[in-house]
């Protein structure tokens, strides 16, 4: 059975969805992950992940994504940065520990916080018709609240509007998670890296993203970036000894998933599930192969 990304969606919060774990799994199998999108990424949401209001679960893919500027509440974090920002409402470009700080707070916003997002997002539109900010916090905000497909248009224009932002292309790829758009997730996951390469969620993110495309060995090396990054990602570390277990890599997935037991004692179920206990109980589940399933994203990380 598949199950789905379990998204800190809180980006997106990667928008915190970033993205939950699946195989053959039941729902109550999934990992461990609370990354948000992308609080999307869908990846172990993305607890972040996710600016898909998922968005994630991201994570979970876990999948996630956060926010420019979101400082006490939505309407005077959009009016802020609309009004020195300029004529194309170009924000500044948060540095990792930044942007990873604004995606908590996303992730603790409420249904009607986003409401009002977007509502202010539609005002200061009115009268700076090409403010990069707004569009992202108005894609944001229907990401939050899971209009994946209405959001993509303000992410397209966030984008034209301010093409080096990594925050519009991280939640982007958080909202495409849980839309399963997992190729087009990989790609606005590499845009966010390519401007922002010290952001240890995007590195998540994509590899939730490969995951859920059965890229098992190439999700390794994106979760083992984000770990040279943070050493404490736990996220990091269960979805990659997860994926070392689809390709037998037994020793090798449970060194990581002990590592993200320590970490997260929640962990310690996927540590069962996929490689048994040190006293030599075997797995719950056996690796995912191509025809038994794949790894599914959790709305996180939004």
């Amino acid at each position: 059975m598949k199950s789905r990304f379990r998204f800190p969606l809180a980006a997106l919060g990667l928008l915190a969805f970033l993205t939950n774990c699946a195989t053959t799994v039941t729902e109550k199998e999934k990992p461990s992950n609370t990354s948000q999108l992308m609080t999307v990424p869908e990846a172990t949401g993305a607890r972040r992940p996710d600016s898909t209001g998922a968005a994630t679960s991201a994570p979970d893919a876990r999948t996630t994504g956060e926010a420019n500027g979101i400082a006490a509440t939505p309407a005077t974090a959009v009016a802020s940065e609309a009004a020195t920002a300029g004529t194309t409402g170009a924000p500044e470009i948060l540095s990792a520990a930044a942007a990873s700080a604004e995606r908590e707070k996303e992730k603790k916003m409420t249904a009607l916080d986003y409401r009002n997002m977007l509502a202010n997002a539609d005002a200061i539109l009115k009268v700076e018709p090409k403010s990069s900010t707004a569009y992202l916090q108005r894609a944001k905000a229907k990401s939050y609240l899971k209009n994946y497909a209405e959001a993509l248009p303000d992410y397209a224009a966030a984008i034209r509007y301010q093409r080096d932002n990594p925050d519009a292309y991280y939640n982007r790829g958080v909202n495409r998670l849980m839309m399963k758009q997992y190729k087009a997730a990989v790609t606005d996951f590499s845009g966010a890296i390519k401007y922002r390469p010290e952001d240890k969620e995007s590195y998540f993110g994509r590899g939730v993203a490969k995951m859920q495309s059965y890229q098992y060995k190439s999700a390794v090396g994106d979760f083992t970036k984000a770990i040279q990054l943070d050493s404490t990602y736990a996220d990091a570390w269960e979805y990659r000894g997860i994926s070392y277990s689809s390709f037998d890599k037994l020793s090798e997935a449970r060194r990581d998933l002990e590592k993200a037991a320590q970490l997260n004692p929640e962990a310690a179920k996927s540590l069962k599930r996929y490689v048994g206990t040190d006293e030599g109980h075997t797995p719950i589940k056996t690796p995912v192969s191509r025809t038994t399933g794949g790894y599914h994203p959790k709305p996180g990380q939004h």
